[in-house]
Formats: C-alpha cells, sequence, structure tokens
C-alpha cells in the first residue's frame, strides 16, 4: 500500500493519537459502504431510480420545491423512498471505528455532515455533537411556511410505486394548516428552507470547538461538486486533515493529507495504526 511506504498513514495516525478533539466531516460518499447508491452523475441516479430515467428527471429536478409544488406525488415518492431506505440502513463498520476515536479523545467529536439521512446518529452520536448543514430527512416542514416549527417523520411511512416512482400512500401534512408537508433539506432553488434547527447545531459547534487545542479533521466521501464539506473542512484543519475520498483526495499539504480509498478500508488501515 502506497500509504503505508510513504509514511503517510503513521503520520496521520500520529495525529490522531495527539488529538485532544475531532472533527468528522461527511458527504455522500460516507453512505456508499453502508449500500447506499452514488447519486455521482445522471447514469448513478438513474441506476438507483430507473423509472425517472424514462421521464428524463435528474437529482437536481427531483431535489427541488418546484417538484413539490408541481408534481407532489413523484416528489414524495421520491424522498419517501429514500427515507424507507436510509431507516433500513445498517451504518458501516467505519462508524464504529469513528466513534471508539472520539470516545479516546479528552474532548471527543463533531460532526459536520451534509448527508440527510442521520446515519451517524443511528450509529450512534449524540444529536448534540451533529451539525447538518443541509438539512435531515427525517424532519418535516410546512411546504407553505404557515409556521417556523418543525417535526418528526417518524410517522410517515411510505409506500413507493416501484414502476412510477409515485407515492401511493397517503402524503404528509402540516398539523398547523393542512398544507402539503416537505422534508426539512435544502433542497436546489430552496427558498424556503427553515433553518432554525441546524443554526442551533452551529451554535453547539462553536461552542464546543472553542475548547479544543489540538483538532484533527477527518473528512470521509466528500466531493468537489458540492464543496462545501471541503472547504468546512480545510477551514478548519490548521494543516490536520486526514482526507478519504475514492476519486478526490487531492489535498494541498498546507491543509493535511489525502488517502485514496474508501471510509471503510482507509478507517480500518488508520485504526490498526493507532495504539
Amino acid at each position: 500500500m502506497t500509504d503505508l511506504r510513504d509514511g503517510k498513514l503513521e503520520k496521520a495516525a500520529g495525529w490522531l493519537r495527539d488529538a485532544d478533539g475531532l472533527l468528522i466531516t461527511a458527504g455522500a460518499g460516507m453512505g456508499v459502504d453502508s449500500g447506499l447508491p452514488d447519486f455521482r452523475g445522471r447514469d448513478g441516479f438513474w441506476r438507483a431510480y430507473p423509472a425517472l430515467r424514462h421521464r428524463g428527471l435528474s437529482f437536481e429536478d427531483m431535489a427541488s420545491p418546484a417538484m413539490f409544488a408541481e408534481h407532489p406525488k413523484l416528489a414524495w415518492g421520491f424522498y419517501g423512498h429514500r427515507l424507507k431506505l436510509y431507516r433500513e440502513t445498517v451504518p458501516h463498520e467505519g462508524f464504529a471505528i469513528l466513534r471508539r476515536w472520539a470516545d479516546r479523545v479528552p474532548r471527543g467529536a463533531f460532526v459536520f455532515t451534509s448527508n440527510v439521512d442521520g446515519q451517524f446518529q443511528k450509529a450512534g452520536f449524540s444529536e448534540d455533537r451533529v451539525h447538518e448543514c443541509h438539512g435531515s430527512i427525517h424532519t418535516l416542514q410546512c411546504m407553505d411556511a404557515c409556521t417556523d416549527d418543525t417535526w418528526s417523520a417518524k410517522d410517515v411511512h411510505p409506500t413507493v410505486n416501484e414502476n412510477t416512482s409515485e407515492l401511493e400512500s397517503l402524503m404528509p401534512r402540516c398539523p398547523h394548516c393542512g398544507a402539503l408537508a416537505r422534508p426539512n433539506i435544502l433542497m436546489f432553488g430552496d427558498w424556503g428552507w427553515l433553518e432554525a434547527p441546524y443554526e442551533e447545531q452551529r451554535a453547539r459547534w462553536a461552542t464546543w470547538i472553542s475548547t479544543v487545542s489540538k483538532l484533527v479533521v477527518v473528512e470521509l466521501g466528500a466531493g468537489k461538486a458540492l464543496p462545501t464539506v471541503r472547504r468546512f473542512s480545510e477551514r478548519n484543519a490548521h494543516q490536520r486533515l486526514i482526507r478519504i475520498n475514492v476519486r478526490e483526495s487531492n489535498t494541498n499539504p498546507l491543509h493535511g493529507l489525502g488517502f485514496e480509498g474508501t471510509a471503510v478500508t482507509t478507517l480500518q488501515a488508520l485504526d490498526s495504526m493507532i495504539v
């Protein structure tokens, strides 16, 4: 393994042994090892949702408030399928490795993720230590924004027609006004997203980071197409960024080290060197 021969793994492991706080940043690639679909490019999206290929609809088309307004059954079919999928998905071993590392460092860990799947919480990370910068599929809001309230999607149990990708069960409604509900997720062209819950998460992040003096950033599966996570990692790394990515591991040495590989295999390699 090249990273072993050139000493990169040992250097990264040394950072982790020395850290007093761990910032875990994650993009869509983090979930691939758990069996979640890769929406990279239209072909990747259409492999996951073949019914939408026939309609010529892309991920950007579906992840839009306009779709909820124009084709609510189709929009909720897409998000309902994802909600059910994320509920059934078991977080991969890499999450457990990160939990062990978090338990070892004095200030613990904080998670910053663009993923809306709730997998970190499902893997045992505290709600108080997660910042979901694009929202969560497990939370709903009113499509008409009649209120600033958001609420849990726990009572939504979607049934989706696999041939049409349309929702067949009852569509979620706002408990305040009865209008259509939507996931509390930041979508494309979205001016109605209610971000108050995530502003609270951001405030908790600011409090936590102020207590950390020797931070290490572990970034997993964050691509360049939507660079929010990569930029957040780089702003906070102070030359101690461990970037793990199958396709886009390139890293400026001023930020840290890049490792080409999946989350699971790379975390396992690093874990074996932390004694």
